[in-house]
């Protein structure tokens, strides 16, 4: 066995909690069928005092820079950023509601492409039915009307549709404005990187999901294009296959058997080979935490520094995961590293 890792300790993980920035928030308000452990002000005061420097809300129905607004409002020196997901609730591929969240509140951040809503994503939720997996398009036909059938895809062989390219043009127009690829398949996710040349966007995030069933050719080829990969600790230790969170009204929809019919992944441990592999400076560390049934964002992203640590990755490799990367999506002044000395500890 590997003796463990010099510098393992508590202390360590808080200290790179300093100037740290998650990108992947969840607060409340929600559904009432599946409420979030915080709202975005109490979120941002515990982040504040933990010596955080900014987080990014996802709201998978609102835009979510319009509380940001309210939040910044109130809560001085620290800074939550928001954005839009193009959901069902938006209507899918919508390029006005594009439009109008990069105006509104505080203007949006980034514009991703949908959560639940991509037709990977609504085509695979489902549950077990007398032994076998079914999606809830088979199970509800209203669900494959409403849902699916507005669902957002993205051309891999053909060229942007209308909507898409007019999108695709906004981002580009808002060079503060980062993409974040959804919830889409993996070839949907390298087309999107693809089509960063030809529109000229400069920054994207492939999400957590697009990450979590990528090949490493896959990761390596969106990495090439310049993208930063996505690792939330909600993929990874979150519990699975019970109803923790959903999007949809219809308590019916609830995916309480996602998942199921995938293979096993490596857990936790992809991550720091991931590192390994690509290099820090491609990845970034989030949450996606907010649902109740876990801890809070702040102490989530503690947990994950905590994790990776335990694993191998230095506190340098950590904290250009959390901090470094994250600033540079923002747009962010990077802070000075001076600020935030990382001590080394011998174990005891």
């Amino acid at each position: 066995m590997e003796a463990l890792q010099e510098g393992r300790s508590l202390e360590l993980s808080k200290e790179l909690l300093r100037g740290a920035v998650d990108l992947h928030v969840h607060v409340g308000p929600h559904l009432f069928s599946s409420p979030r452990r915080q709202d975005s002000i109490e979120c941002a005061l515990e982040a504040r005092e933990a010596g955080m420097r900014a987080y990014t809300i996802v709201d998978v129905f609102e835009m979510s820079n319009g509380y940001t607004w309210l939040t910044n409002r109130h809560v001085e020196n620290f800074t939550v950023f928001g954005g839009l997901a193009l959901n069902t609730v938006y209507g899918g591929m919508n390029p006005r509601a594009v439009k109008t969240a990069l105006y509104y509140g505080d203007g949006a951040k980034y514009i991703s492409f949908g959560t639940h809503s991509t037709h990977y994503q609504a085509s695979r939720e489902g549950r077990i039915i007398d032994g076998s997996f079914k999606p809830l398009s088979e199970i509800y036909p209203k669900f494959r009307k409403e849902e699916l059938e507005r669902s957002i895809r993205i051309p891999v062989d053909e060229d942007p549709g209308e909507e898409l390219d007019e999108i695709l043009k906004l981002i580009a127009d808002h060079p503060h404005v980062y993409m974040d690829t959804g919830h889409v398949s993996a070839e949907e996710a390298m087309r999107l990187c693809d089509l960063k040349e030809r529109y000229g966007y400069e920054k994207i995030v492939v999400s957590s999901s697009v990450t979590k069933i990528s090949t490493m050719e896959q990761l390596e080829y969106m990495v090439s294009k310049g993208a930063f990969i996505e690792h939330s600790l909600g993929a990874y230790t979150a519990a699975q296959m019970i109803p923790l969170t959903h999007y949809y009204v219809e308590k019916e929809y609830a995916s309480i058997d996602e998942g199921m019919d995938q293979p096993a992944t490596g857990g936790i441990r992809v991550v720091a080979d991931q590192v390994a592999a690509f290099g820090a400076e491609h990845l970034v560390m989030v949450t996606d935490f907010g649902r109740y049934a876990l801890s809070t964002p702040v102490e989530g992203l503690r947990q994950f520094i905590s994790m990776m640590l335990d694993l191998g990755v230095s506190p340098q490799d950590v904290r250009t995961m959390v901090k470094t990367n994250p600033e540079k999506i923002l747009g962010l002044e990077p802070m000075d590293p001076e600020c935030f000395p990382i001590r080394e500890e011998k174990q005891q």
